[in-house]
């Protein structure tokens, strides 16, 4: 890549001056090659113990569990807190309440924190009413829960 198009700020931020394309993701490397994507940089939240936690690998996770249809991992202070948007038609189809998918969340947490290391479990599942702003590529726009 030569740079973008007209925008020669931005170029300088991704480029470096020997020419590598700094993605901003964030990976290791295992003893047998393998390479795994933790996240981004931006996306780094910094837990009450100082460890690095990756919101993306804890969303994976949670978005796989009973009547998760979208999440994102905001810290408020010292706590992790995950927001989700639960699968509103099938609750409905299924006849659940508000009440009902905040006992199934509490479940998904507890289970969820039960295979987290300790730095990184979630203190509280959040409700969401409606689904998450996205980006035109379809990515949650993060900024915007962060203090929510």
């Amino acid at each position: 890549m030569l740079g973008y198009y007209k925008n020669e700020e931005a170029t300088k931020e991704v480029l470096d001056a020997e020419g590598w394309y700094h993605t901003g993701d964030l990976a290791t490397i295992s003893e047998d090659g393998h390479l795994f994507i933790r996240g981004r940089i931006k996306n780094m939240l910094l837990g009450s113990n100082g460890q690095n936690v990756y919101p993306e690998e804890i969303e994976d996770k949670l978005n796989s569990m009973t009547m998760v249809s979208e999440s994102i991992i905001v810290q408020h202070g010292d706590k992790l807190v995950g927001l989700v948007y639960p699968e509103m038609d099938e609750a409905k189809a299924m006849g659940f309440s508000t009440e009902d998918l905040e006992d199934i969340m509490e479940q998904n947490r507890l289970e969820l924190n039960g295979i987290l290391p300790s730095f990184c479990r979630l203190s509280s599942i959040e409700l969401r009413d409606e689904e998450f702003a996205k980006t035109p590529k379809r990515s949650i726009k993060r900024y915007l829960y962060q203090n929510v």
